[in-house]
């Protein structure tokens, strides 16, 4: 269907239907999140997601868009893998497992990273969250998974760290993690927050008290926006919720999770990247320092993309037009397949359709004209630099 004979709403339902399909794992049995009735109570729209049911919107995709781009909303995002790593060489440890240079890292920072196969593949795209040392001298931190590889993660992890070095946890199932993503995401959450939020930077993280309980706050997010995710026990995460739906934050579902995150030109695992993309590939050679570490698992792969370039890159593109290029369609250049779309949908903020996808290197240049074919027929499409959409408020 076209989108100029449908409203934003069939169109997101469309995006959140198309998101689902593309992560759906129907051999595994659909496991609920401690926050799952509350979801239920507002009636939100649920779904199977690798192996959970979730909310993929509540109200509306549009609207909850809108609310984190203007004022705050939240998602439950308790799906997520959860593992904390303790030990007296944990860093030089994980050093091997990531292209990133985690000895950068002071206590209360956090590094986006990838864990790496020997071809360079990303296994998954995680935060590490270094959390210092503790009194007898032990290094410590928490990392970030998403759900559908969270088994796949830990099985690689732990082949990789020494056990006898490394004490690896696994708490994916004991907590609570809430994201509180907008402009307003800490004045919302500050009054149930006993320390003040206001000197947590970017990537900044620190165990704290929230609602006289213990929890673990970092500033970091999926959105593109300002905001926190706040890791706690089941019970205070209940709370927590009712309290910020209480205050007016937004429920959001994963609907509008993917359309903020596009916008934003975040990856999504599973479609934009997977373990056939190097970072190189997928313009994620920022979390690539080849000059200040040494030896990682698919190092010698990146040298060598970094010297002769890649074949391919991921680029942004804008139709010219209202129609929309999904997953999975062909990409043309003067009628030639060269490559294939990995996400899009209609931009809420933007109004108009963008996209994400892997072409040749040689014309993954900012300004190229391309077509997006679709039902049979080409739509001019044009590639443009990412992200699509940059917040002011961050």
């Amino acid at each position: 269907m076209g989108v100029a004979n449908v409203g934003y709403k069939d169109v997101n339902l469309y995006t959140a239907k198309q998101l689902v399909a593309n992560q759906e794992d129907t051999t595994l049995p659909l496991t609920r999140t401690p926050l799952f009735e509350l979801a239920q109570q507002l009636k939100a729209r649920l779904t199977s997601f690798g192996g959970w049911e979730m909310p993929v919107q509540f109200v509306g995709i549009s609207h909850e868009h809108e609310a984190v781009r203007n004022t705050a909303g939240m998602f439950d995002i308790s799906h997520m893998g959860k593992f904390t790593l303790q030990g007296k060489d944990l860093i030089s440890q994980l050093q091997s497992l990531v292209p990133s240079d985690l000895s950068r890292l002071q206590s209360g920072q956090a590094q986006y990273t990838l864990l790496l196969n020997p071809q360079a593949g990303i296994i998954d795209d995680i935060i590490f969250y270094y959390q210092g040392e503790d009194s007898s001298g032990e290094q410590q931190g928490v990392m970030i998974v998403n759900a559908a590889t969270t088994s796949k993660d830990k099985e690689w992890i732990l082949k990789h760290l020494n056990s006898d070095e490394v004490k690896f946890q696994d708490i994916s199932s004991e907590k609570v993690l809430i994201a509180i993503q907008g402009p307003k995401a800490s004045s919302y959450l500050q009054p149930f927050v006993q320390e003040d939020l206001t000197p947590i930077k970017a990537f900044g993280h620190l165990e704290a008290t929230v609602l006289d309980k213990p929890a673990f706050i970092a500033r970091t997010g999926y959105t593109g926006e300002d905001g926190f995710e706040v890791m706690v026990d089941p019970d205070v995460g209940v709370q927590l919720w009712q309290n910020l739906l209480n205050a007016g934050v937004v429920p959001c579902g994963l609907g509008a999770r993917d359309t903020l995150r596009l916008e934003a030109a975040m990856a999504l695992y599973g479609q934009d990247i997977d373990e056939t993309t190097t970072p190189l590939e997928a313009g994620l050679g920022w979390v690539v320092h080849l000059d200040t570490k040494g030896d990682f698992i698919g190092r010698s792969i990146l040298e060598h993309q970094k010297a002769a370039g890649t074949a391919r890159r991921l680029v942004g593109l804008q139709m010219q037009g209202r129609n929309i290029a999904r997953h999975g369609y062909q990409v043309l250049s003067t009628g030639v397949v060269v490559g294939e779309i990995t996400s899009g949908t209609l931009s809420p903020t933007l109004s108009y359709p963008i996209a994400l996808a892997y072409v040749p290197t040689q014309i993954a240049v900012v300004g190229q004209q391309l077509e997006i074919e679709i039902r049979g027929k080409a739509y001019p499409a044009v590639v443009v630099k990412r992200p699509f959409y940059r917040s002011t408020n961050r």
